[in-house]
């Protein structure tokens, strides 16, 4: 997963409430099982109207988006942050997020940023006033900053940490092998275990044993 520490770049300024998972990415394009190749569905319905936001001209190359309250409402799907990321954006800022999607969006690297609603449309006005000013989303400092706009946010520590590390949460896990192992090598031979798997030989398997004879 790439590190996430500071990312500047110019915005989609998407007016739009409660836009959730289906909006994002329709269902009819969740066939796939590759989390790459999704970037043309994202926001699909909404790109065939004409003037479309992200459609725009000036828009191409975008890589924070800034939406209204409850992005990413709805289903669990995860094609949704994989198709954002795949568009190239690597933050989303909003006053609210499904939570669901959020969780998902932090565990895939796409930092959702939850600011007050009025830095939202103070962001609106300045993305839309110049489509090449820069936003920044700085998550060492927890800042968002643009065109002289500076708005704090909070996220959890833990994950923040495994962002700022690029590690989603396998990778985080698996800092701790030796210890796993270790830990492993000391358990009681009754208690569960991980095994290697069987080899495989070819033969059937044993089949069910037979029935005991009925009592007389």
């Amino acid at each position: 997963m790439e590190k996430f520490t500071v990312h500047t770049g110019t915005a989609v300024p998407l007016r739009r409430t409660d836009v959730d998972t289906d909006q994002i990415i329709p269902v009819r394009f969740c066939a796939s099982t590759s989390r790459t190749g999704h970037a043309d569905a994202l926001f699909a319905d909404w790109r065939a109207e004409e003037g479309f936001v992200l459609e725009r001209p000036e828009r191409k190359g975008a890589t924070v988006l800034v939406a209204g309250h409850d992005f990413g409402t709805g289903s669990s799907r995860e094609y949704a942050v994989w198709a954002l990321q795949d568009y190239g954006f690597r933050a989303v800022i909003a006053p609210r997020f499904g939570d669901i999607f959020r969780g998902n969006s932090l565990m895939n690297g796409l930092l959702t940023v939850v600011v007050p609603a009025s830095v939202v449309e103070r962001l609106w006005e300045l993305t839309e006033a110049d489509p090449h000013v820069g936003v920044t989303v700085d998550l060492e400092r927890l800042e968002v900053r643009c065109a002289g706009l500076v708005q704090g946010f909070t996220l959890d520590e833990d994950i923040r940490r495994r962002l700022l590390g690029g590690l989603d949460a396998i990778a985080d896990t698996l800092r701790f092998e030796p210890d796993i192992a270790r830990y492993e090598s000391t358990r009681r031979p009754a208690l569960p275990m991980t095994r290697e798997p069987l080899p495989v030989t070819g033969e059937p398997l044993p089949g069910p044993p037979e029935p005991l004879p009925a009592a007389r």
